[in-house]
């Protein structure tokens, strides 16, 4: 089935600057820019039209497939994120959980290190991205901010996921089958605005 036409309607913040320039047939770079920084994305392949008008972003699809049309939603989401990335900030909050061995996380310069896990030797590196700030607070939490969503939300992920044990590394309590498990790592806890 296909749908005709269809519009959605984006209202770009007061105090935010908005900048699209068409890169290629189907290829959109959209920039945001507001008091705490500037998000830039690139929207490639696209069935969507995006143009500026009056103060909002008008996104158009024509003769769309329904997985055409559903892109409108995650298009009007992602460009909500970058407002309110630019206006107020986001930060995601994360938790060190250890039961035997005392993992120590570090930030050196643009490196996340966590030693000690589960009393291994080897370190888990982590490069920090640009525009991604990591902050460790006393021995249990952890703090991810920056004005990109997308950036900050999967450094947070791949934090968790480098603490993450799968299939025969994650042996039941005390020998018993069917328990927790081992649920030492790194865990995100929560996000909010840096900005309220």
């Amino acid at each position: 089935m296909r749908v005709a036409y269809s519009v959605e309607e984006v209202e770009v913040p007061k105090g935010v600057s908005v900048a699209i320039e068409k890169t290629g047939p189907f290829d959109y770079l959209v920039k945001v820019k507001g008091p705490l920084g500037e998000v830039v994305k690139e929207f490639r392949n696209t069935p969507v039209v995006m143009n500026l008008q009056d103060g909002r972003i008008v996104l158009e699809v024509f003769n769309a497939r329904k997985r055409d049309y559903s892109i409108i939603g995650t298009y009007k989401g992602i460009l909500k994120n970058m407002f309110l990335g630019v206006t107020k900030g986001w930060r995601y909050k994360l938790k060190v959980i250890y039961t035997h061995f005392p993992m120590l996380v570090k930030v050196q310069g643009n490196q996340l290190i966590i030693e000690n896990f589960l009393g291994r030797k080897s370190k888990i590196v982590l490069e920090i991205p640009k525009g991604v700030k990591v902050e460790v607070k006393g021995k249990e939490d952890l703090i991810v901010e920056g004005i990109d969503r997308e950036l900050v939300s999967r450094f947070a992920a791949a934090i968790q996921a480098a603490t993450e044990l799968h299939g025969d590394e994650r042996p039941s309590p005390h020998g018993r089958e069917g328990g927790l498990g081992v649920v030492d790592g790194i865990y995100v806890v929560g996000h909010e605005h840096i900005k309220n």
